[in-house]
């Protein structure tokens, strides 16, 4: 066992033997680890330790599950023990109420496949229907949340559940950059954050008039699953799990990452049928997509060149391919992206 992992379970359930810690899988992230827990008694809990830095994505995490569990109809899991502040910081959740939507989706034919990312698309307007008074981070909770307090449904911040340090939209879309950098596997393409940033901060004039909403800033497929039975809550089938990355910004930037995350490879887009499925399903729930979203959609493309640079490593793993091709590669998926916006 980890020392961290060792250390975080024996704060978190002093009392309660464990059996056997079960993997979940390889993670890009290389702040936190995460493992399942068995326990004597056949409970078993979902355990995240910050392994470097700070708890502070520890405790955003917490404060977005406990806001979207009380303010949304979205599944979500269930917080069991959580301590941020903890000399190795950790969340404990219950295991998601649905299957993991990686699994289904490999095991569907292309009409369900279509189905499936209609859902995603319709969960995610749901979530993007909780507005608030300004763009910024979640760094915790900020007061009591809970439904039928007399908080005016169309606006939320931090006296309703979350503790938000507000910004400039640019600003804090530059934030999240600085933290992929940090959880990056490699500087490498170094260079990419660099030009990423200077076409963000070019761009004021288009980004800083978005809409505010709740994002959750990472829908990949092994971060949602599909709900089942009695645990559908509200109409939403899908649901989403790891909230670390979530803050207050444009919905454009989610849905363009959901799609891209969901739908594309490392330098090609995928079938139309599905990423428009994802559109699709968003413009059910929501009416239509976010004001502006054609603005700003090729410069959160861009943004997302980054989930490429900063992990190449990893890519290269699942793609076999000679890393100097991929770096070719991606510096002129880079360019194109750059002369479209």
């Amino acid at each position: 066992m980890d020392a961290s992992v060792e250390t975080a379970l024996t704060a978190a359930f002093p009392d309660r033997r464990v059996v056997n810690l079960v993997g979940v899988g390889p993670s890009w992230n290389g702040g936190n680890e995460t493992v399942g827990v068995d326990f004597a008694d056949g409970d078993r809990v979902y355990l995240k330790v910050a392994i470097a830095g700070s708890g502070g994505r520890i405790a955003r995490e917490r404060a977005v599950l406990e806001y979207v569990s009380a303010r949304r109809p979205i599944p979500v899991p269930n917080v069991i023990a959580t301590d941020p502040d903890a000399t190795v910081p950790y969340l404990a959740t219950a295991p998601a109420p649905g299957r993991a939507l990686h699994d289904v989706l490999r095991e569907a034919d292309d009409d369900r496949r279509e189905t499936l990312l209609r859902y995603v698309g319709a969960t995610l307007a749901t979530l993007h229907a909780e507005r608030f008074e300004s763009h910024g981070e979640i760094v915790g909770r900020g007061g009591t949340v809970g439904i039928g307090e007399g908080v005016d449904e169309a606006v939320h911040d931090g006296a309703s559940g979350l503790e938000i340090e507000t910004a400039s939209w640019t600003d804090t879309l530059l934030g999240t950059i600085e933290r992929t950098r940090e959880i990056g596997t490699t500087d490498r393409l170094a260079r990419h954050f660099d030009a990423v940033i200077d076409c963000v901060e070019s761009n004021r004039d288009r980004l800083d008039g978005a809409p505010t909403a709740l994002l959750h800033g990472d829908i990949a497929p092994p971060n949602a699953f599909l709900a089942e039975g009695d645990r559908v809550v509200g109409g939403a089938d899908v649901g989403f799990l790891d909230w670390e990355l979530a803050h207050v910004g444009d919905p454009a930037r989610d849905l363009v990452r959901a799609r891209d995350q969901l739908c594309n490879g490392f330098d090609y887009e995928g079938p139309e049928r599905f990423g428009g499925a994802v559109y699709a399903g968003y413009r059910e729930r929501a009416g239509g997509l976010p004001t502006g979203f054609e603005t700003r959609r090729p410069i959160y493309r861009v943004v997302r060149i980054l989930g490429r640079s900063g992990f190449l490593d990893q890519w290269a793993t699942y793609l076999d391919e000679p890393m100097e091709d991929l770096v070719e590669r991606i510096d002129v998926e880079l360019e194109t992206r750059l002369e479209a916006v």
